[in-house]
């Protein structure tokens, strides 16, 4: 038997086991999140309670293209990027307050 180092093959394996768990527990359910809320920002109507990234609660007034216009208030309209919207508002948010 020689004392030798391992074949380079043997050599890869723990790289390829790390990627593969990086892969399964990071990459993977992000885009998933990713592709979801893609989804939600494209299939949104009016009405549609949403919140946006600096954690505005509105009401999808209007759409256009790449933007929306929430209703805020009463008499208040916010213009944001479709791209701002983070997800849509849970029946619990915001009820309590």
């Amino acid at each position: 038997m020689e004392g030798g180092a391992p074949g380079p093959l043997l050599q890869l394996v723990p790289f390829i086991a790390i990627f593969a768990i990086f892969y399964f527990l990071m990459i993977a359910p992000m885009r998933k999140r990713q592709k979801a809320l893609q989804s939600l920002v494209q299939n949104l109507k009016k009405g549609d309670a949403v919140i946006t990234q600096g954690g505005l609660y509105g009401e999808v007034f209007s759409l256009k293209d790449d933007s929306v216009v929430l209703k805020l208030g009463e008499n208040i309209k916010v213009r944001v990027a479709r791209s701002a919207i983070s997800g849509m508002q849970s029946d619990d948010d915001g009820a309590s307050k």
